[in-house]
């Protein structure tokens, strides 16, 4: 089973989960992993992604791996919502699936918004 750590100090996932936040969010997990347990974090991230590619407000999702050796992953995942996101994710099927991940796996999760950077950054 994963073991989970906020990637913010001061807000939590929980606490964003709780946001009645509008538009499009971005979920980005970093998952680091002893790197015998690799291949066991992608099969355990792909059954989770091929259960919320099917759910409601789902839009994309990409997994990325550190270079030069790195065992450190990073997933990005779009939602419409945060309510899209907390459905899928408190799911009792999904969470049930948590326990699937390596014991070596640390989970950092945070939802993020587009901001708009005048010159360089579309917002949302």
């Amino acid at each position: 089973m994963a073991n989970f750590k906020d990637l913010d100090a001061v807000v939590s996932l929980a606490d964003q989960m709780g946001s009645d936040a509008e538009g499009p969010v971005v979920l980005m997990n970093v998952f680091t992993v002893d790197s015998k347990d690799e291949d066991a974090l992608i099969v355990a991230w792909s059954h989770d992604a091929d259960f919320m590619k099917v759910q409601p407000g789902y839009i994309s999702t990409q997994m990325h791996k550190g270079i030069a050796g790195s065992s450190t992953f990073i997933n990005y995942a779009v939602w419409e919502s945060v309510e899209a996101f907390r459905d899928a994710f408190m799911h009792p099927e999904f969470q049930s699936r948590i326990n699937q991940y390596p014991d070596s796996a640390i989970a950092s999760s945070h939802l993020f918004k587009k901001v708009a950077v005048p010159g360089h950054c579309v917002g949302s």
